[in-house]
């Protein structure tokens, strides 16, 4: 589930950077060339094998999530025995590359769902086939930022502010991911990006330093490369945690909870702290459709003053263009209040992207829904004075199309009937 509010936090500083004029393009990662992935092949083989009555020893760090499951009876519906006679190395292989496909293309269904799409799948085997991380080994060692210890090759990062040295290459002669993961910072700076921006989970906090480290030392400008850490998230039901574990196979994933509470509230809930804490997602709260539930609140804002323009119109009052009101006449405090939370919306947008906290734009939403209830509790819109009717219709409208915005840099939905 932190892999869902990483998606919302990214998208969501994505449209705020465009808003405030940036030319932006999101980009997946995808590791499909480590151990993990290896796993995966290895864990789905077994399921296979298993299934067709030839068990084979589970892999000892492998994946038991029902998914796994899941794609080896797909591959024996597709396939039948076909891997069978193949060398076990060999089925690992095939089922490694198989898998991640199919996980991929599940995942890019489930991001579309959720109104998130990628400009870029940008693949660790790309890098790795144009050998962009030995280049990059290279240009380190050229520096004279690299030394030989244990049989292994060393960057010197605590020369660039890192606590300590790191390795690159290991006495096997294998590429850490450490490099790699360089290499493809490097390739992003390549394809003319001037501001990278990654969105990293809860147990990357001491990587940051080393890769900025490497971005230093090969001459990249100082704050073109910011991280945005990501915290866990704690679903809670009736009051208590939902136990998950990915390797036990006890995790409930993204479309399941999109499919439970729906995108828009999934994407405002996940928006509710900062992401550098962690986040309690209250399932039973998130299925509310009361005031108690702040995107119901807002969203309900947003359909009544659709409903009041509408009566006003049915009722000879349209809306007014801005020069036909007469603003002046907004005198009560609620008017007043509302005028002010609603000038607050540029700035709101500008911090947002600035300070990377897109949970910014959700706490605005709810103060100006709040402010916005207090002002049409107090104040009628429709009176006998057609004046104050137009200055306030066109308050209302304002307010209107402030939510909209804002309901629109979140991804989530403005209803005109609720």
């Amino acid at each position: 589930v932190v892999s869902a509010r990483a998606a919302t936090v990214g998208d969501v500083l994505a449209n705020l950077f465009a808003a405030v004029g940036f030319d932006i393009s999101r980009e997946y990662y995808v590791n499909d060339a480590g151990r993990q992935i290896r796993l995966l092949g290895m864990s789905v083989s077994a399921r296979y094998m298993e299934l067709l009555g030839k068990p084979e020893p589970f892999p000892e760090e492998g994946y038991h999530g029902e998914y796994i499951r899941d794609l080896a009876q797909a591959f024996i519906q597709e396939h039948g025995e076909q891997f069978v006679s193949m060398s076990q190395e060999q089925r690992w292989q095939e089922f490694s590359q198989l898998a991640l496909e199919r996980i991929l293309a599940s995942q890019k269904r489930v991001l579309e769902k959720y109104r998130l799409k990628f400009d870029t799948w940008f693949r660790e085997s790309e890098l790795r086939d144009k050998k962009a991380h030995m280049r990059v080994f290279e240009k380190l060692s050229q520096k004279g930022h690299v030394y030989e210890k244990d049989g292994a090759q060393w960057f010197r990062a605590s020369a660039f502010g890192d606590e300590k040295d790191r390795v690159l290459i290991t006495r096997e002669g294998e590429p850490t991911y450490f490099l790699v993961d360089i290499a493809y910072h490097v390739d992003k700076y390549e394809r003319g990006f001037h501001k990278l921006y990654d969105l990293w989970g809860p147990d990357h906090h001491g990587y940051i330093d080393r890769m900025k480290a490497a971005l230093r030392a090969l001459g990249y400008p100082e704050g073109s490369f910011e991280v945005n850490i990501i915290q866990q998230v704690n679903l809670l039901r009736g009051g208590e945690v939902v136990k998950m574990s990915k390797r036990a196979g006890k995790i409930i994933e993204m479309e399941e909870l999109i499919d439970e509470v729906g995108v828009d509230v999934a994407r405002f809930f996940f928006l509710a702290r900062r992401s550098q804490s962690p986040l309690d997602f209250d399932m039973d709260l998130a299925k509310q459709t009361s005031e108690e539930n702040p995107v119901f609140y807002v969203q309900y804002a947003h359909a009544r003053i659709c409903n009041i323009i509408k009566h006003a119109d049915e009722q000879g009052n349209p809306l007014p263009t801005a020069a036909d009101a007469d603003l002046g006449l907004l005198t009560q405090p609620e008017e007043v209040a509302l005028m002010k939370k609603l000038v607050e919306f540029p700035e709101v947008v500008s911090g947002a992207a600035r300070a990377l906290e897109p949970h910014r734009l959700p706490n605005y939403l709810q103060e100006l829904a709040a402010t916005f209830h207090r002002f049409y509790h107090q104040c009628r819109v429709v009176t006998e004075d057609r004046e104050l009717t137009k200055a306030r219709l066109l308050l209302v409208e304002a307010t209107r199309q402030v939510l909209a915005n804002a309901l629109r840099l979140l991804g989530i939905n403005a209803p005109e009937r609720m």
